[in-house]
């Protein structure tokens, strides 16, 4: 599995990591989770994103393989404590959830803390980076970050505060590309794609019910690839290659409760870089598609 240098951290990251919010939402066994991140392990997988607000996720992954935790770099994201989707940006909470995610994932010390999708408004009173570079003092993190997309992101971009960047990149979530990726990698920030394959939401025929799920869905209908009409393995692999070939993406978090999944899609990249033409034509149609609303997705 290739590895590549994250920004200017002291950290080697492979390319395809492993996100850790299906196995929490979805509930999956810990005899599934064990099998899928030792084999995942054993086949060159090195980083491990999750977030406290993923249900059960790091219990799981601290169950899993914990006892094999020099292995692999382990990231969380705080801000959720209690509901997806609800923050609770005080500094006191931020810190009192780090010390339970470290209880949960069975560690001293994780390697990267990152703001899970806080708004441009709160990062700019700067309580919640305060809270973080605390947490780096204390030595519960090596790092901190910020997870999130579009004006928010870009601000955690250009504030210098932070080592690294989580957001939105995918054939169907470019807003990235332009505005936040090429100034994270001037900043020299290590760079996480999320939704990397844009959870492979053309693979139904009918809007999913998922409403996590449909808004790519909907886009890509509009963008019509050519490429997706076909061999659902190969779609897959351009979609992550296309993610990985963007200019300072460092990683791809794919998540999946299947023991056998990531080693099929870390397969996937065993092909070639995709030919500058194929990346072109994809910039093109989106350019050509979409509208100022397609803005990263969290």
């Amino acid at each position: 599995m290739e590895q590549r240098q994250f920004g200017k951290t002291d950290m080697r990251v492979s390319v395809l990591g492993f996100g850790g919010a299906e196995i929490g939402f979805e509930r999956a066994p810990v005899e599934d989770v064990t099998k899928l991140l030792s084999r995942a392990l054993d086949a060159g997988l090195n980083v491990i994103d999750t977030a406290e607000c993923y249900l059960a996720s790091e219990e799981l992954i601290g169950e899993a393989v914990s006892h094999r935790r020099r292995e692999f770099h382990l990231f969380t994201k705080c801000g959720h404590p209690q509901t997806p989707g609800v923050g609770d940006w005080r500094p006191e909470s931020l810190l009192s959830s780090i010390t339970r995610s470290l209880t949960r994932l069975k560690t001293d010390r994780v390697d990267l803390v990152q703001l899970h999708s806080c708004s441009e408004e709160e990062l700019r009173k700067g309580d919640v980076i305060a809270a973080l570079q605390t947490a780096r003092d204390r030595g519960y993190t090596r790092y901190i970050g910020y997870s999130g997309d579009s004006r928010a992101a870009r601000y955690a971009v250009v504030c210098g505060a932070f080592d690294t960047l989580q957001t939105s990149v995918s054939i169907a979530d470019q807003e990235a590309i332009d505005m936040t990726i090429p100034l994270a990698r001037d900043a020299q920030m290590g760079v996480i794609a999320k939704r990397p394959i844009a959870n492979a939401a053309w693979k139904s025929a009918q809007p999913p019910a998922n409403e996590y799920h449909r808004p790519y869905w909907e886009r890509l209908a509009k963008l019509d690839y050519d490429f997706l009409k076909g061999d659902l393995s190969a779609a897959v692999s351009t979609a992550l290659r296309f993610t990985l070939g963007i200019p300072g993406v460092h990683t791809a978090i794919v998540g999946t409760k299947s023991p056998g999944r990531w080693s099929e899609n870390a397969a996937l990249l065993k092909a070639d870089r995709l030919p500058e033409s194929t990346v072109e034509a994809i910039r093109a149609c989106w350019r050509a598609t979409a509208t100022p609303y397609w803005i990263g997705q969290t």
